[in-house]
């Protein structure tokens, strides 16, 4: 099926920006359009999935095998006109001296052409050189088209689009102009998860708009149609036959960050997820298990407080032995109190600690844990092994009473205190870290087994 890959020669040169412009536009025309991202991440992807109508998938060489990544991209890209993969960071960036975790490598594993987003501000006849050592870098990767960015008005348009031509066998798709209203729009982005429903649609289509305008988009469908085509893939498993367990997920406006992958692995457990809103919701549902994932909690304190009622709720239930599994911001709504600025904000206060903000990141990347022998829901016989994860926070946990459980050491990244994380408090796990259910460790599957474990000990 047509797939490309969008990349840029840096970050920041705008093209999570172009990425969801292009999904609205392509989307506007009927098309169905099936968005991935690379790498960890929950921000671009709920607004890669708000603009596609379809849930973006991550494709993450740190917790998947290369041959995870091909299956997951050829079975959600049978079904979709056009599939269209987010990069992170430049082309060529990644961890190691060969790139073996970059864009470039995940295009070869796809066969994806690649788009660049170039951002031109500034420039003109520099823009030659930097597309000519992109494609000679490595010539397995084909630079099937360039979009630029930030253009300065018309002159300086066709400057670059004579220059390009005259220099490079690469054709221009596009060029977006500078416009104080996708920055504003931009700028937004990264900071604020599209779970604010309506607004959050406006701008979607109004990115889809300016980039429809600027971008040629039959061109781009012709690059994707030049990608090799995918093999049949197997069908994915069947979510369990008459679900037997109900587990609330946490989901609004402070939480919302979540891999759809996951979901599918709690249901194909035989778990019925029970979406509960922390800032509306007066009690919670009849459950068997708790998700309180990621997100801001911290941007929605004063109504997490104001919410009494469900704070109490959710204390009692924990107490009373409901399983739970908190990362992050679940972390912290769980928490005594969450300060931020001037601000001081009551929470559930299941965990005797508090929670500081803080100016900078205190953990952020990619994470490498251990098992202590104090996990829950233990992985079946791969204790022994590292779990690769991720965190991104700006908070610790501060003024941690007593003795404190921690499912696992951290060999690497910050956890709870530099050393540990996993907090555990009767039948609730809350860490800093994000899992993900993957081959390597499926952990939804687990926490599932888990949460029918207690229920059936209760019955007896």
């Amino acid at each position: 099926m047509p797939h490309l890959l969008i990349s840029a020669a840096h970050k920041s040169s705008g093209k999570t920006t172009v990425s969801i412009g292009l999904c609205a536009a392509m989307r506007a025309r009927g098309l169905a359009v099936q968005p991935f991202k690379k790498g960890p991440d929950y921000i671009d992807p709920i607004w890669l999935g708000m603009a596609s109508g379809r849930d973006c998938r991550n494709l993450d060489f740190n917790l998947m095998a290369p041959d995870e990544i091909r299956a997951m991209f050829h079975r959600f890209n049978a079904d979709a006109d056009l599939s269209l993969i987010e990069g992170n960071k430049g082309l060529y960036d990644g961890l190691d001296l060969e790139g073996s975790n970059s864009n470039a490598a995940l295009a070869k594993l796809l066969g994806a052409p690649v788009v660049l987003v170039i951002d031109a501000r500034g420039m003109t006849r520099g823009i030659a050189p930097l597309i000519l050592g992109y494609q000679a870098f490595d010539k397995d990767i084909r630079i099937a088209g360039v979009i630029l960015n930030n253009i300065g008005g018309s002159r300086h348009e066709s400057k670059l689009r004579a220059v390009i031509e005259h220099y490079t066998d690469v054709p221009v798709v596009g060029a977006v102009h500078h416009n104080q209203d996708l920055q504003i729009l931009e700028r937004h982005l990264g900071l604020m998860p599209a779970n604010e429903a309506a607004e959050a649609a406006r701008q979607v289509d109004e990115i889809g708009r300016l980039v429809e305008s600027q971008v040629d988009l039959d061109r781009l469908l012709a690059i994707a149609a030049g990608a090799p085509a995918s093999p049949a893939v197997a069908e994915a498993e069947a979510p369990a036959a008459g679900a037997t367990l109900r587990i609330g997920v946490a989901k609004d406006r402070a939480f919302g960050f979540y891999y759809a992958d996951d979901f599918e692995a709690m249901r194909q457990a035989g778990a019925e997820l029970v979406f509960v809103d922390m800032l509306q919701d007066k009690q919670l549902p009849p459950l068997d298990g708790l998700f309180i994932g990621g997100g801001f909690p911290e941007a929605a304190m004063a109504e997490l407080e104001a919410n009494k009622e469900m704070r109490a709720q959710v204390k009692d239930a924990i107490e009373s032995g409901l399983p739970a599994y908190a990362e992050c911001g679940g972390l912290m709504y769980l928490a005594r109190s969450i300060q931020w600025k001037e601000g001081r904000h009551e929470m559930a206060g299941v965990i005797p600690g508090d929670i500081l903000m803080h100016e900078r990141p205190v953990g952020r990347g990619y994470v490498k844990l251990k098992e202590t022998g104090d996990n829950l829901w233990p992985a079946e016989g791969a204790a022994e092994g590292v779990i690769n994860a991720h965190e991104f926070h700006y908070s610790s946990l501060e003024n941690l009473e007593g003795t404190p459980r921690f499912a696992y050491d951290v060999v690497r990244g910050h956890g709870i205190d530099g050393k540990r994380d996993g907090l555990i408090y009767k039948n609730l796990l809350a860490s800093y870290t994000h899992l993900r259910s993957v081959g390597a460790y499926n952990w939804a599957k687990r926490f599932v087994a888990f949460v029918r474990e207690r229920k059936a000990a209760q019955h007896h």
